[in-house]
C-alpha cells in the first residue's frame, strides 16, 4: 500500500469523526463546549494534512513533512483532549464555572480571547454528557487523536527501501 493510500484512509477517517460530531450535535442534541470545537479543529487540520498528501502524492521527504504535519496536528488535538479528561477527572468542588457559549464568544470577544478562553475550559467542558464502552467523547477522540499521532511519527520515521 502506498503512502498515498495511507493518507486517503486518515482523511476518510478525520471526515467520518467530524461527521460523528456534527449528528451528535444536530441530532442528538449535545452541544459542543469549547474545547469540543478545538478537537472538531484538529480533526479538521489533520484531514486537511491527509488530504493535501493524498492529492500531492508525495515521496521521499514529501512523506515525512506531511507525516511530520499530520503529527502535529494531531498532537495539538490530543493536548486539547486531554485538557478535557484532566478537567473531566476533577472533583465538584474544583471545577471551573462554567463559561458563555462559543457562538456568543466569538460575537462579543476578539479571536485570541477566545481561543485563550477555550484552552482553558469552562464547567461545560468538565461536564460527561454521553459515554460508550465507559468512555467520554474526550476519551475517545484522544484514541484516534494517539493514533493520527502515530502514524504520523510512522511516516516521518520509517526506513525507505
Amino acid at each position: 500500500m502506498t503512502s498515498r493510500w495511507v493518507f486517503a484512509g486518515i482523511f476518510l477517517v478525520c471526515a467520518a469523526l467530524l461527521a460523528v460530531a456534527f449528528y451528535m450535535e444536530h441530532i442528538m442534541g449535545l452541544e459542543p463546549c469549547p474545547l469540543c470545537w478545538l478537537q472538531r479543529f484538529g480533526f479538521m487540520g489533520a484531514g486537511l494534512v491527509a488530504l493535501l498528501a493524498f492529492l500531492h502524492g508525495p515521496s521521499g521527504w514529501g512523506i515525512r513533512v506531511y507525516g511530520l504535519l499530520l503529527a502535529l496536528s494531531a498532537g495539538a488535538g490530543l493536548g486539547v483532549a486531554g485538557r478535557q479528561l484532566w478537567l473531566q477527572s476533577l472533583p465538584p468542588d474544583q471545577v471551573p464555572a462554567c463559561g458563555p457559549s462559543v457562538d456568543y464568544m466569538l460575537e462579543v470577544l476578539p479571536w485570541l480571547d477566545v481561543l485563550k478562553t477555550a484552552l482553558k475550559g469552562t464547567g461545560d467542558c468538565a461536564e460527561v454528557v454521553w459515554r460508550f464502552l465507559g468512555l467520554s467523547i474526550p476519551g475517545w477522540t484522544a484514541i484516534f487523536f494517539a493514533l493520527l499521532v502515530a502514524t504520523g511519527l510512522f511516516l516521518l520515521f520509517r526506513r525507505r527501501s
